[in-house]
């Protein structure tokens, strides 16, 4: 009975390593994402986000919290591009994910980034913080005063958010600052 139940776990194990779930490459992503932005009259929040990356999880987690994850739902199509992964994690890229990264010359620029699209997938706006006296540099997850700031911006001009929901999200992510 023992061996009849190894043989099974073995089996089982085995076999779901065989059915390995299919990456989407990013015009999949975005196709699908530009579709149902279109029917639910909404744009789209694209992160490309990393699995070691934890501002990555800070971001998502923030985005979820209970307080918010109503707020993105109502008013963004939420999708993640995996990038910059190594090893044996480097098959769970989106392909066409890092050459996208550079199309928005932040290849370079770290972890999480994320851009604002309309429907038809055209750029809205991008997490890179423009500063008047020097080079850009990337909001990320938004965690200081400044950065949380531009962000509050950003979903201001690109959703349907009121101040008091602003107000909310902005509180949400300051405590990234802190955590």
């Amino acid at each position: 009975m023992k061996k009849l139940l190894l043989l099974a776990c073995l089996f089982f194990f085995a076999a779901g390593g065989f059915a390995q779930q299919k990456i989407p490459d990013v015009k999949e992503v975005l196709n699908a994402a530009c579709k149902m932005a279109a029917a639910e009259r909404k744009n789209i929040l694209l992160i490309f986000h990393a699995s070691w990356c934890g501002w990555c999880r800070k971001m998502d987690s923030s985005i979820n919290n209970k307080a918010c994850k109503k707020l993105f739902a109502d008013n963004y199509v939420i999708i993640h591009l995996t990038v910059h992964e190594s090893g044996k994690k480097k098959n769970t890229e989106n392909k066409g994910a890092e050459e996208l990264l550079k199309q928005y010359k932040a290849f370079d620029s770290g972890l999480p980034f994320w851009v604002v699209l309309d429907k038809d997938g055209k750029l809205l706006k991008d997490s890179f913080l423009k500063n008047a006296n020097g080079p850009s540099s990337i909001i990320g997850c938004p965690a200081s005063e400044k950065e949380v700031a531009a962000f509050v911006q950003i979903l201001k001009a690109t959703s349907s958010l009121t101040d008091k929901e602003l107000a909310v999200i902005e509180g949400i992510f300051r405590l990234n600052e802190t955590n």
